[in-house]
């Protein structure tokens, strides 16, 4: 059963909506580019039925928005661990919430997260993936799976 890009949508409605009420616009595919270079990275990986990653994508803008919005705190006492944290939390519950709909079984391991300095080029296939726009930022939602299992 494949993911659907509406189904991305969802999962990361209900993390950003939901749990920090921030709203986030879908970009349509054909409109959709990544703005930096530089972004937080932050991802779990899948095995079982389907095997792979639930990856998360931000600029650096929006992840310290959502870090300062979860924390409850001004902008300036927001450190770098905090922000690697939050991304690690925003991965997690949107990949807890993808994996919910994935076949059984699947296990999760713990979110890890990192400063990217280039999009990487990937040897996987991205499933399904969606982009998202807020005016702290942009963000991308992609599954990648291993060796074309899934």
């Amino acid at each position: 059963m494949p993911i659907t890009e509406s189904q991305i949508e969802q999962a990361n409605s209900q993390f950003w909506g939901q749990m920090l009420g921030v709203e986030m616009r879908l970009v349509a595919q054909e409109a959709a580019g990544w703005m930096e270079d530089a972004h937080i990275a932050g991802w779990c990986q899948l095995s079982g039925a389907w095997s792979g990653r639930i990856e998360v994508r931000m600029t650096r803008g929006l992840a310290a928005m959502a870090t300062q919005t979860m924390l409850a705190v001004p902008e300036d006492s927001v450190q770098e661990s905090d922000v690697m944290d939050a991304v690690k939390e925003i991965a997690n519950m949107i990949a807890g919430t993808i994996k919910s709909t994935l076949p059984r079984p699947c296990s999760m391991t713990v979110p890890e997260a990192i400063v990217e300095t280039a999009l990487p080029v990937c040897v996987e296939s991205a499933a399904c993936s969606a982009q998202f726009h807020h005016d702290a930022g942009q963000l991308m939602v992609r599954l990648v799976e291993r060796n074309g299992v899934g």
